[in-house]
């Protein structure tokens, strides 16, 4: 195991609300190598790497590259590429695919519209089993190569529709994942626990250990969700959603609310993650940020009972 990801066991850095964020993921196939800014340093045409970021900048799209795992021979013979357009909300979550032959034709797609959950028709439903990204790019960080390369074979080999996946951030809990359609990132993450997490997304069920967070929300919002299904021990994907958020870093209040009519308020601050640990393998140690759950107090119980965990003020969770 690499000293980066030895380090960040060692530590115990608390992984919640840690996921990138992003509401409506595009997800390019593109194989062959990657470089540590791989939508400008691949095998993509760098013009359109650019005006597909200047495009998605400020929309809630997050781009990223994808390939199948295993070897990456790019002969830069035209091809088909798979292309994923994926919403992460609550109760409106949705995937859509296509095979392209330019990817330049992504960028006159309504980035707007996709960043707020309008897919328009575009491309064809999927209805395949969930999606797992596994963060390879070694370019970016060498722990995402050593560690989530034979990951992703692994959870390929054995039916999984496991692709890598450039830049998601949170290096230093590599392996780290995410999974469609909700959007949940993991980390520190093995086989075993990923069969796990893909066998309850077929149920409709989150798995929150090792969970970072849904990505459809910032980092506050992703602590202040997880926080509540601790709490309450709700395994719905969809059960719970986040209707506000106030405050401005370091102190936040977070209104998460469940479908079936009660809702919380959540206190989280960030703090600094000590001691100092390298945030990519091989930088110099420094303290990231982190979301520290401070409380956690029911606003409505006129609704069915709490589940294990029972209604009051939580302690941090960390």
């Amino acid at each position: 195991m690499s000293t980066c990801a030895t380090a960040s066991r060692q530590l115990a850095e608390p992984l919640a609300g840690t996921a990138a964020t992003a509401r409506t993921w595009l997800l390019i196939e593109q194989p062959g190598p990657w470089g540590a800014d791989a939508l400008t340093a691949s095998h993509l045409d760098p013009a359109v790497g650019q005006a597909l970021d200047a495009a998605a900048e400020g929309t809630g799209v997050r781009i990223a590259l994808i390939r199948r795992p295993g070897r990456h021979a790019d002969c830069h013979r035209p091809g088909v590429h798979r292309v994923f357009a994926a919403h992460t909300a609550p109760g409106r979550s949705w995937i859509r695919t296509a095979g392209i032959a330019d990817p330049a034709d992504l960028t006159r797609l309504d980035f707007a519209a996709l960043g707020a959950g309008e897919h328009g028709g575009l491309w064809e439903p999927y209805e395949g089993d969930p999606l797992v990204f596994v963060c390879t790019n070694g370019k970016r960080d060498r722990c995402c190569a050593l560690l989530g390369r034979p990951l992703a074979a692994e959870l390929a080999a054995s039916g999984a529709e496991a692709w890598e996946v450039t830049h998601i951030g949170g290096h230093r809990f590599s392996p780290t994942l995410f999974v469609l359609p909700y959007g949940y990132a993991y980390g520190r993450v093995t086989a075993h626990g990923v069969k796990e997490v893909l066998e309850a997304v077929r149920d409709r069920r989150i798995v929150t250990g090792d969970c970072r967070g849904r990505s459809a929300w910032e980092r506050p919002a992703q602590a202040a969700e997880l926080a509540v299904r601790e709490l309450t021990g709700e395994e719905g994907a969809d059960a719970l959603d986040v209707t506000r958020t106030e405050g401005a870093a370091p102190h936040w209040s977070v209104t998460v609310a469940h479908a079936d009519g009660r809702s919380w308020q959540v206190a989280v601050e960030q703090g600094a993650a000590e001691p100092a640990r390298p945030e990519s393998c091989g930088r110099a140690p420094g303290m990231p940020a982190r979301m520290d759950v401070i409380s956690v107090t029911p606003l409505r119980t006129d609704a069915p009972a709490e589940a294990p965990g029972g209604p009051g003020a939580v302690s941090p969770r960390s």
